[in-house]
């Protein structure tokens, strides 16, 4: 099976045409490829696959472009009959409107159905990434912020009183016990089970504090605790805008877990 599937895929490569950059395949050559004897029941597979494509918001007429395609009879006539240069997505769709009992579009369903599940899986190892980078940022501007907090002779009593109330005021008076308990966290950070555009928030809260305690000379506790409040409430109302309320998202997977499965990757990726 594998190797019928990889035959037809580069079969339907190789019978592709490009115009001006343009890459597209002849329905006509498609309805070979995919052993349809007649043109009315592939034609009515192309018709399901429009629809298809119009039902997902999607311009039909720039995945399926209707032309005239020119036959000759003999030397003295020409036969014009109806075609579409169809785009890789049109292909799709036809598959999976095609009749699964003919083994080629049983094979090239299965292609697209491993093609789709792979870029699923890439696209999660993005997210993934993108969510570990935030959580690194933020890590590095709450050590900003301790060593400028430092500068002005706080304590560390006064740093978790701060980080206390500041989740309060971004969690909506939940502190941050009440939220490790919502999202079921043990014993590591809260932080590392947060969504992104969390992380993201509370990083921006920070940043902005830490800017304004080198520029605006904030020295006292109150004057930083004021501050550090009011930027936590601002971003806050921001994503309440946005209707956004970080103290109802769902709990992540827990970013040590992904950290470990993408060295091991890498480990393997190194291996082979």
């Amino acid at each position: 099976m594998e190797y019928s599937i990889t035959s037809l895929i580069s079969a339907f490569e190789e019978i592709k045409q490009v115009d001006n950059g343009y890459e597209f395949w002849s329905a006509r050559d498609l309805q070979k490829l995919l052993w349809y004897v007649e043109w009315r029941n592939f034609s009515w597979a192309v018709k399901k696959a429009i629809i298809s494509c119009e039902e997902a918001w999607n311009k039909s007429d720039e995945q399926f472009v209707e032309v005239n395609k020119p036959l000759v009879w003999w030397q003295w006539a020409i036969q014009y009959v109806t075609d579409y240069n169809l785009s890789r997505y049109a292909f799709y769709l036809i598959a999976q409107n095609g009749d699964p009992k003919k083994q080629e579009i049983a094979f090239a369903q299965a292609y697209f159905a491993v093609q789709t599940r792979k870029q699923e899986i890439i696209e999660q190892k993005l997210l993934d990434l993108d969510r570990l980078r935030a959580r690194k940022k933020l890590t590095l501007t709450e050590k900003e912020f301790q060593d400028l907090a430092f500068e002005r002779w706080v304590d560390w009593l006064w740093i978790w009183r701060i980080r206390s109330k500041w989740d309060t005021v971004l969690f909506w008076w939940k502190t941050t016990q009440e939220m490790k308990d919502r999202l079921w966290v043990k014993s590591w950070p809260l932080a590392d089970v947060l969504p992104t555009v969390t992380l993201k928030a509370k990083d921006l809260a920070t940043e902005v504090t830490n800017h304004n305690m080198k520029h605006k000379w904030l020295y006292w506790e109150n004057q930083i605790t004021w501050e550090h409040l009011k930027n936590n409430s601002w971003v806050r109302k921001y994503l309440e805008d946005s209707w956004i309320k970080p103290e109802e998202l769902p709990a992540e997977v827990d970013l040590k877990r992904i950290e470990r499965k993408i060295k091991n990757d890498v480990k393997k990726l190194k291996k082979s």
